[in-house]
């Protein structure tokens, strides 16, 4: 993810909510609620480096909004970082509901 282009993230971000329901399965809320608030969190300071609100899919919108040649380089590589940590909750949530259920 570390060279991904801006299209790449929004591709990621637009694919969180599927990703979050496919992970979490029929594992009750209390099982996963650490690792679903932490990604929550992630959502939302993606969404106010973007300046959207905190849904991914919104997020990604705003992604696609900026041209590619006009992000500021930090803010990429700060979203591409959060993209990273948003996978590695979305394993650690499926690992949590397989050994639930």
């Amino acid at each position: 993810m570390s060279s991904s282009s801006p299209a790449d993230l929004a591709v990621t971000f637009r694919s969180v909510p599927r990703r979050l329901h496919e992970a979490q399965g029929d594992a009750p809320h209390e099982v996963i609620a650490g690792p679903s608030s932490e990604l929550q969190g992630l959502l939302g300071e993606a969404a106010r480096l973007v300046g959207t609100d905190e849904d991914a899919i919104t997020i990604a919108d705003g992604i696609a909004d900026v041209p590619a040649d006009a992000w500021d380089e930090s803010v990429l590589k700060r979203l591409r970082e959060i993209a990273l940590d948003i996978g590695r909750l979305l394993r650690h949530i499926a690992a949590l509901s397989e050994a639930d259920g």
